[in-house]
């Protein structure tokens, strides 16, 4: 019998990638809005033409990589002693892969990717993006035809079929109807409905203390003891993105970094975002962070009284904090205690894998799109990052599901992923335009509150987190804050990736981090001067991060007041579809 995957392992591609993705929602959005992924003719174009004029113009190249084709083959063919590995490729991690003739297969397979990827990138004068972009799309073809998608070219799919008389096939026959259902009925029940929010999910106890047009408020009730609740008096503001719904920090309560953080002595509010339909289309970036830590913060003195606020932002939001941080000290305004930035980026010069579909005619398609919509749909992003990851979030999936017929074990970071949101048409074509597209912000030309803000000038203490394997904010983009502001910071590096780096409880097995401090004024290191001077630690970084607050709070005392209630947590904008 092929291994199960268990829920341990199910959360693996949910953990590493962004957002939900689903062999339904990638043929879906491959097939509609051509224009707005990399894929689509009109955007291969200039990438093809410049990799096929400058290839025909270079015979003695063509040459060359002909003379290394056949060392691959020659090296293929003699190898016999060469064991594939798992960590080379998971696809051929079986060990049924080593065995002839499949061992070949795979060999060939990953020769021949390797191959093609230097032939394209090394093509000389090709311009570098558009070299980028034909890997990209030659890439997404050849997963496609891997010897692991075929049933008579998998021994796993072969060890099923005769252990289980073939019944594989109809398990992944019946899962593949399914995945068509959701195709042309997105809405259609699936396995992540075993958790639902307010249920299984966000159940951490607390109020809404403030609803507007963009955001509801979470005040969280402390967390009680033998003594009664004590608490640090300084609060924490948490900004998640509205990329996708905020609970992700408060799934279910073992893996929850908001109960945690409650846990440590911390009174905790947190922004539940609306979910936007046509009627925000004209929303702004600058209207997030007037309506969103700004009107928080104002909440947050009218309850608590004039106290300063540790704040944390993750990804989306902590780029928001970040900008809402740097208004505030350019207007002398001095309520922020510490700064924490989760897996976000102030610095978008190397934005990582995302910056293949970003470029001003991607943009121009994409606005009118958005513009006709009023919004950018989940399933539209959802599609983006699929084809990002198509290998393990499409391809390998269809595998599991319908060659070897096993059964998914959605867990709580699964239902989160698959529960996204949407994106308002004004605030995300300036998000793009002017942070990915032109770093306006790193190079001090992004405005917010009617005048320019600079990085710099935020004069708290900072923890930035950065995960290993991000594809969504590359941990090298994220250590770029080293050098736009010169205060103290500690800079943490977790293993994982975009999510489950940063969910990452104490007690969750195989994690790790390194960390280390610049102090106020000290140079700006660079990403491998960490790598070789961070002290490296086992497990969750959460309690490094709890210890680093409470090292910059005052002694415990008595909570502060619960806020007028306008309902309970976890409120009704993280409800919306």
């Amino acid at each position: 019998m092929p291994e199960q995957r268990t829920p341990e392992t199910a959360t693996t591609a949910a953990d590493e990638n962004q957002p939900a993705a689903d062999p339904a929602a990638f043929w879906r959005d491959l097939a509609q809005d051509a224009l707005a992924n990399p894929l689509s003719p009109q955007e291969l174009a200039p990438a093809a033409a410049d990799v096929l004029s400058h290839l025909a113009s270079s015979p003695a190249y063509l040459g060359e990589m002909a003379q290394l084709a056949g060392r691959q083959v020659l090296r293929s063919l003699t190898a016999d002693h060469t064991r594939l590995s798992g960590a080379e490729d998971h696809r051929f991690a079986d060990p049924a892969w080593q065995t002839p003739p499949f061992d070949l297969f795979a060999r060939n397979f990953l020769l021949a990717e390797q191959w093609l990827s230097h032939f394209i990138l090394h093509a000389p004068g090709v311009d570098p993006k558009h070299a980028r972009r034909a890997v990209f799309a030659a890439q997404q073809w050849f997963d496609a035809f891997s010897p692991s998608n075929f049933p008579w070219s998998n021994p796993e799919v072969l060890r099923a079929t005769l252990n289980q008389g073939g019944f594989n096939f109809l398990h992944g026959l019946d899962h593949f109807a399914h995945d068509m259902r959701r195709m042309f009925d997105p809405q259609a029940p699936d396995g992540e409905n075993a958790f639902v929010v307010g249920r299984d999910v966000a159940v951490t106890p607390g109020k809404v203390v403030l609803r507007n047009e963009l955001m509801e408020l979470i005040q969280y009730a402390p967390a009680q003891s033998g003594n009664g609740s004590r608490t640090r008096p300084e609060p924490l503001l948490i900004v998640p993105a509205w990329i996708m719904k905020y609970y992700i920090l408060d799934l279910k309560p073992q893996d929850s970094l908001i109960r945690y953080l409650i846990g440590r002595g911390f009174t905790v509010f947190c922004i539940s975002w609306r979910n936007p339909g046509r009627e925000l289309a004209e929303t702004s970036f600058d209207d997030y962070r007037r309506l969103g830590p700004m009107a928080a913060l104002d909440a947050i003195g009218a309850i608590c009284g004039p106290r300063r606020v540790h704040a944390l932002g993750y990804c989306l939001g902590g780029t928001l904090l970040a900008i809402a941080a740097a208004a505030m000290a350019r207007d002398k305004d001095d309520r922020l205690a510490s700064i924490c930035l989760l897996a976000a980026q102030t610095d978008f010069s190397e934005p990582g894998e995302l910056q293949l579909f970003i470029d001003g005619p991607e943009l121009d398609a994409l606005d009118k799109i958005m513009a006709r919509q009023g919004y950018l749909d989940s399933r539209q992003m959802a599609g983006a990052f699929s084809m990002l990851h198509a290998r393990d979030l499409v391809w390998s999936r269809m595998v599991t599901l319908y060659l070897l017929g096993e059964e998914e074990h959605p867990n709580d970071l699964m239902a989160w992923n698959a529960d996204a949101t949407r994106m308002p048409y004004r605030m995300h074509s300036h998000y793009l335009r002017a942070l990915f597209l032109h770093n306006d912000l790193a190079e001090g030309r992004f405005e917010a509150g009617g005048g320019r803000v600079d990085i710099a000038a935020i004069a708290t203490p900072i923890f930035a987190v950065g995960t290993a394997s991000d594809h969504v904010a590359p941990w090298r983009s994220v250590f770029k804050i080293h050098r736009l502001n010169p205060d103290e910071i500690t800079f943490l590096l977790a293993s994982g990736g975009h999510n489950g780096g940063i969910v990452s409880p104490p007690g969750r097995l195989h994690r790790s981090y390194s960390i280390a401090f610049r102090p106020r004024g000290g140079p700006a290191p660079r990403p491998q001067d960490f790598v070789a001077q961070s002290t490296q630690k086992p497990g969750s970084w959460w309690p490094e991060y709890a210890d680093w607050l409470a090292a910059r709070s005052g002694p415990f005392a008595a909570p502060p007041p619960m806020g007028e209630a306008l309902c309970e947590a976890p409120g009704t904008y993280v409800l919306q579809r």
